[in-house]
C-alpha cells in the first residue's frame, strides 16, 4: 500500500523557520516528481514547490522564491521542504504528492498526481 507520510509542520513565529518531511512507504521515490502543496482555510489549493526526479529541476512558486527549498534523499525514502522567513500567509495544511513519470525530468504543479498525503499544519503566528 502506497502512503505518503508529511510531518514536521507546527507553530512558529513569523521569521521562524521549519523543515517538513514527506516520507514514503510503497513506493520508491527516486522514480517520482514530488509536489508540495499547500491550502489555507478559505483558499484554493496552491502548488508551492516540487522537484523532478535525480533533482534535475525544480519548482518554486512566486511566493515561496527566495524562502523554501525543496530537496530529496532517496536514500531515506524522503522528501523534505525547508522553509526559512516564515510569514503569517504561510498558514495553511501542507501536503506532498507523487506522480510516477517514467523517467521524465519534469516539474510542475499541474502535472495529474497519483498519491497524495494526509497533510500537516503550518501555523505562523505571533
Amino acid at each position: 500500500q502506497v502512503q505518503l507520510v508529511e510531518s514536521g509542520g507546527g507553530l512558529v513565529q513569523p521569521g521562524g523557520s521549519l523543515r517538513l518531511s514527506c516520507a514514503a512507504s510503497g513506493l520508491t521515490l527516486d522514480y517520482y516528481t514530488i509536489g508540495w502543496f499547500r491550502q489555507a482555510p478559505g483558499k484554493e489549493r496552491e502548488g508551492v514547490s516540487c522537484v523532478s526526479v535525480k533533482a534535475s529541476n525544480t519548482y518554486y512558486a512566486d511566493s515561496g522564491k527566495g524562502r523554501f527549498t525543496i530537496s530529496r534523499d532517496n536514500t531515506k525514502n524522503t522528501v523534505y521542504l525547508q522553509m526559512n522567513s516564515l510569514k503569517p500567509e504561510d498558514t495553511a495544511v501542507y501536503y506532498c504528492a507523487a506522480v510516477n513519470l517514467w523517467g521524465q525530468s519534469r516539474c510542475r504543479p499541474d502535472l495529474i498526481y497519483d498519491h497524495w498525503g494526509q497533510g500537516t499544519q503550518v501555523t505562523v503566528s505571533s
